[in-house]
């Protein structure tokens, strides 16, 4: 799309530009393990509107900071350039300089740091440790000598901060405690959350090699991308499943199999989707993240 198409549409520093830079379509991945963690410690016996609420603003805000932070910086870097197929970015598309957005950035990570005071309030170093790290983690992403995304760890990255860490340290902040339940569970979270990366992988292939991002679908190719989201989508449906199965979980989590024909949609789409089109299947990825969560989130709420 023109530029100029752009401008028309949003005015450069309104509202709007504004929220396009949050992306919204991404934010299920903080609110699913939020979501998820909160309701297995209502199942174990404890739970605290309070700390739910502290502890959504807080993720919201770290995953806002990294799309901003992404935003900014893959613009510095020279990774966003005029054939992009992905969502526009704002500082790309001259809807927000790059002062705005770093200022935003610093504000949002500041927000992140109220919430954060009070979880370590509640919490104590642990939450500490695991908050300073998520910070850093979603800067890191694309800044700094050496950004993750940039060198084949933004998968790593984000299935160990959208799947263990977001739902232990949810259950941990109910609980005080982290049983292995909430930590097989959170392998689940984490390979879903994953998949909205590899679907931004595989549709920015060429312009990443280009660009000098080496990523996991860079590395090693688009078949191995696919594969990737594949394994993590039995993942994502054969862990609770098979917890449930067991007696490691409540049973409710068999209820999973109702967003099934949705991964299975989603899946065939992955086999035809190339260039722009995989922008609809990365909302689709997200919006089936949140399904999950949401289904196995109800599952320990009605048998508590």
């Amino acid at each position: 799309m023109p530029s100029s198409a752009i401008r028309s549409e949003v005015q450069p520093g309104s509202l709007g530009a504004w929220l396009l830079a949050f992306r919204p379509k991404t934010l299920p991945a903080a609110v699913t393990p939020v979501l998820l963690g909160t309701a297995l410690a209502a199942w174990l016996g404890a739970f605290s509107f309070w700390i739910a609420g502290f502890t959504m603003l807080g993720a919201l805000a770290l995953q806002i900071a990294s799309n901003l932070a992404n935003d900014l910086f893959d613009f510095e870097k020279g990774a966003d350039g005029l054939g992009r197929l992905g969502p526009r970015r704002m500082v790309q598309s001259g809807l927000l300089s790059p002062r705005q957005v770093r200022l935003g950035l610093i504000a949002t990570l500041a927000f992140a740091l109220v919430c954060g005071a009070e979880l370590v309030r509640v919490g104590g170093w642990p939450i500490a440790a695991l908050g300073i790290l998520s910070m850093l983690a979603a800067v890191a992403y694309t800044a700094g000598p050496y950004p993750l995304g940039y060198h084949g760890l933004g998968d790593l990255f984000v299935f160990l901060f959208f799947g263990p860490v977001a739902v232990m340290g949810t259950v941990f902040l109910q609980l005080n405690a982290v049983p292995m339940t909430a930590f097989w569970i959170s392998l689940s979270i984490g390979a879903l959350s994953t998949n909205i990366l590899v679907v931004n992988n595989l549709r920015d292939l060429e312009q990443d090699a280009r660009s000098g991002k080496r990523t996991l679908v860079v590395r090693f190719g688009e078949r191995f991308g696919r594969a990737q989201y594949g394994f993590c989508l039995l993942l994502g449906y054969g862990i609770p499943f098979g917890m449930a199965l067991l007696g490691w979980g409540p049973l409710g989590w068999l209820s999973v199999v109702l967003t099934l024909p949705a991964a299975l949609v989603t899946w065939r789409s992955l086999a035809t989707s190339r260039g722009r089109a995989m922008n609809a299947l990365l909302a689709r990825s997200a919006q089936l993240l949140l399904a999950n969560g949401i289904v196995l989130s109800l599952g320990p709420w009605l048998t508590r």
